[in-house]
């Protein structure tokens, strides 16, 4: 489960809006609040530690509009590798403010594997709440992830993670996240709960973020 993730950003396009960290520029329209977006080249997709394009790359894109108030709404898309998917289409909806340094946010989070036939289940939703602060030297947050019903009938799942980021002068950040997955069928998942941790650099230049990381997990296959 010892992966390596090089990333190229380009941020800012059109109206688009950052699914990641990084510079983004914002166009400001009559409609309330704005949009904006960002797209993403990476050698291959991880999520919490385990790969979901099967040692290929992925192309990721995604389209947000936020409100002054704190509502925001997302859009997002990956290439997968599953049988009978090959696209994955996160929706997100919440609600987060800012206070001083302080921030939180709750999201409801929607999974669409679009051709996958019914029967494998794959679809799922999770509530998503997390709480951050801006030390100035770095920044700290922490986050639960919950399911009623996970990816694959697998049943009730829980994930909760931590994560800091430390910027690195003005371009570069490094960051280090640590998580748990606790899943209540494991059998339909595939896996026992886990561990998953995982450290990465970043550079922002002319426009584009770079990033590279390493990712790994506790599980022995």
């Amino acid at each position: 489960m010892k992966k390596f993730a090089y990333a190229l950003g380009l941020l800012g396009i059109v109206f688009l809006a950052p699914a990641a960290p990084g510079a983004t520029e914002e166009k400001k329209s009559a409609f309330p609040g704005s949009f904006s977006g960002s797209l993403l080249l990476t050698n291959e997709y991880v999520f919490r530690g385990i790969s979901q394009s099967d040692d290929v790359p992925a192309v990721q894109g995604s389209i947000d509009w936020a409100h002054d108030v704190g509502a925001h709404l997302g859009i997002w898309a990956s290439n997968v590798k599953f049988t009978d998917a090959s696209i994955e289409i996160d929706y997100t909806a919440g609600f987060g403010r800012s206070i001083d340094k302080f921030s939180w946010d709750l999201s409801a989070i929607y999974y669409q594997y679009p051709g996958a036939a019914g029967s494998l289940n794959y679809d799922f939703w999770e509530i998503a709440p997390s709480v951050g602060y801006d030390f100035g030297i770095l920044s700290a947050s922490l986050g639960a992830n919950y399911s009623p019903e996970y990816f694959g009938d697998s049943g009730d799942a829980t994930y909760l993670s931590a994560g800091i980021e430390i910027p690195l002068g003005k371009s570069f950040a490094l960051a280090a996240n640590v998580g748990h997955q606790w899943i209540d069928k494991n059998a339909n998942f595939g896996t026992d709960d886990y561990l998953d941790w995982g450290i990465s650099l970043s550079a922002e230049f002319e426009g584009f973020t770079f990033s590279v990381g390493y990712t790994d997990t506790d599980l022995s296959d």
